[in-house]
């Protein structure tokens, strides 16, 4: 059974990065074809994707968020990590990570972390 696990601060100020990691247990992140996945959800609104990490290390973004982000993996670990730059209130939501089994299948989900952008 594959287990995704958010950690990182809960809040965040203005203007700083905000930097989530995920832990993975029960699968390693360089299984073909999984793509890692960081999925967003503010208040009051839906799903957002942000950006993945393929099972090679290749990251993608969405092009809204793509000046702002990075993803990253540490295979030594099995963590994929997400920043996020230069952050504003607007970035305040539940952060998930999510394992794509492909065409955004979304299979396995972590819990998700609450992140507020407050000063």
């Amino acid at each position: 059974q594959v287990q995704l696990q958010e950690s990182g601060p809960g809040l965040v100020k203005p203007s700083q990065t905000l930097s989530l990691t995920c832990t993975v247990s029960g699968g390693s992140i360089t299984t073909n074809y999984y793509y890692w996945t960081w999925i967003r959800q503010p208040p009051g609104k839906g799903l957002e994707w942000m950006g993945a990490i393929s099972y090679s290390g290749i990251p993608y973004y969405t092009p809204s968020l793509q000046s702002r982000t990075s993803i990253s993996s540490d295979t030594s670990k099995n963590q994929f990590t997400l920043q996020l730059r230069s952050v504003t209130p607007e970035d305040t939501a539940v952060y998930y990570c999510v394992r794509d089994s492909g065409n955004y299948a979304f299979d396995y989900w972590g819990q998700g972390t609450q992140v507020t952008v407050s000063s």
